[in-house]
């Protein structure tokens, strides 16, 4: 029983828990016995608040006996990406400079999922700052993959994305300024989706200037594309404290996910006009988009090309890091890892006039997308060029970076759409001969996750996945 509900879907075990066939303590004790059994091979959680959780069980479980009413992730086990703040709880985003920080205040997205009765378990596994696509820190082992430990779930949720595929927590919590729920989703095998611009509030919990909110959008990684519409309808609202949070109401993303889907006019690009795309992603991801045809859908080839999106934005990326970590001192950079004293020098040397020719090219793009989406419903494509690599064989590297392999580093597929601010999410869509998952990139209209959420949906009753497990769930 206890293997059988945590790889249940969320809104299963839900149920369970509202119906008293499982009690929140069982349910919480079930994920943390998972984690401390399987977690070692891992590396996805920093931190597992294991008093806590078991506190909060117990006060769901009490709250259930005294019948009262119950929030929507009532006594649900799930996860928070360390670098989303939670008051009185260990919050490091992958630094050794914070690896005793803990927040007074909780970030909005730890907020909602407190005040919907969540369980929290603890904070999973991120890249330091939440740089880059892999889970890389110096603060302890990597994250690994669940389907193969010898590489990367991916980044920056690489934790959240390997606990959700390996069964360690039901849903998990992740933040996307690049590709980072996209791409671990797409490498772990878990539907990952992220959000509009604005849709779920950026606000920290922390003090400090005021800075641009302009890529990194939260949002859930979870099993099936139902979780990941219950978890949006929680964490989605309108929040004063970020001054981009959308002030119009969220749609019913739960009934999206049974709408039908109609003749959606959908385009399609292996390439978005400049990636280099492993031949086997380019099969897997082209048959996905396939599927839509079979669904009733029109599918044709986009005609959408770009330039390879770190060139044209990075001045912004890299201002805008340094803007935040520019002025530590010298013995704390060198406390940093390789990439983030990399893009700290690359920041430092960003002129106003870069900075202003890459807004001013992502103004561009947003045209671009604009246009697109004047043509198409959604626009299809893989998710990441390759399927997860091995932290012992990088595919190659970039400006000397020998960490990060070329076309992955700047998100060939998913930064573009965080610059335009559209929803998008990865859909698992195969596995690639190795038996490692691919995922399909699905890309709506601006405001649109309804239908991002309803293909998505079609797709997985097409293609279902949930049965589907990583080699790491046998142990």
């Amino acid at each position: 029983m206890v293997e059988e509900f945590a790889f249940a879907s969320a809104t299963e075990l839900l149920e369970l828990i509202s119906s008293r066939q499982v009690s929140p303590v069982e349910a919480t004790e079930a994920f943390l016995g998972r984690i401390e059994r399987v977690d070692g091979a891992l590396n996805s959680f920093l931190l597992v608040t294991v008093d806590l959780a078991m506190d909060s069980a117990r006060a769901a479980e009490a709250a259930l006996v005294r019948g009262d009413e119950l929030g929507r992730l009532h006594g649900l086990p799930m996860s928070i990406k360390d670098t989303q703040m939670t008051g009185g709880v260990r919050t490091t985003s992958g630094s050794v400079l914070f690896r005793d920080r803990v927040p007074e205040r909780d970030s909005a997205v730890v907020e909602r999922v407190k005040g919907a009765g969540a369980v929290i378990l603890g904070k999973t596994n991120v890249p330091e700052f939440g740089l880059v696509g892999t889970c890389e820190n110096l603060l302890g082992g990597f994250g690994r993959n669940p389907w193969d430990t010898e590489r990367t779930p991916g980044g920056s949720s690489g934790g959240a994305a390997a606990g959700v595929a390996a069964g360690l927590c039901a849903v998990a919590t992740g933040s996307d300024g690049g590709g980072s729920i996209r791409i671990p989703a797409n490498f772990c095998g878990v539907y990952g989706i992220k959000p509009t611009q604005g849709r779920v509030s950026g606000y920290t919990g922390l003090c400090g200037p005021a800075m641009p909110y302009s890529l990194s959008q939260n949002g859930p990684l979870t099993r099936t594309v139902r979780d990941a519409a219950l978890m949006l309808e929680v964490l989605s609202g309108h929040d004063s404290r970020d001054p981009t949070s959308l002030r119009v109401a969220a749609p019913d993303f739960m009934a999206a996910v049974d709408r039908p889907l109609g003749r959606l006019r959908v385009g399609w690009s292996e390439d978005f006009g400049f990636a280099r795309v492993d031949p086997e992603v380019v099969a897997i991801t082209s048959g996905a988009a396939a599927v839509f045809e079979e669904l009733g859908c029109v599918v044709e080839e986009a005609d959408f090309a770009i330039e390879p999106p770190y060139n044209t934005f990075g001045a912004v990326i890299a201002g805008d890091f340094y803007a935040n970590y520019g002025g530590y001192g010298a013995g704390q950079v060198e406390q940093m890892t390789d990439y983030a004293r990399f893009l700290l020098e690359i920041g430092s040397g960003v002129t106003v006039g870069s900075y202003a020719r890459a807004l001013g090219e992502m103004d561009r793009l947003r045209g671009v997308m604009g246009d697109l989406f004047e043509r198409y419903d959604l626009l299809l494509s893989p998710t990441s060029c390759f399927p997860a690599f091995s932290y012992g064989e990088f595919p190659g590297e970039v400006s000397g970076v020998s960490r990060y392999p070329d076309q992955y580093w700047n998100g060939a597929f998913t930064l573009p759409v965080n610059v335009a601010g559209h929803p998008a999410a990865a859909v698992p869509a195969g596995l690639s001969r190795g038996g490692l998952p691919v995922g399909l990139h699905v890309v709506g209209r601006k405001y649109d996750e309804a239908t991002v959420l309803s293909a998505s949906a079609a797709f997985e009753r097409a293609r279902p996945w949930i049965g589907v497990r990583p080699r790491v769930s046998e142990l």
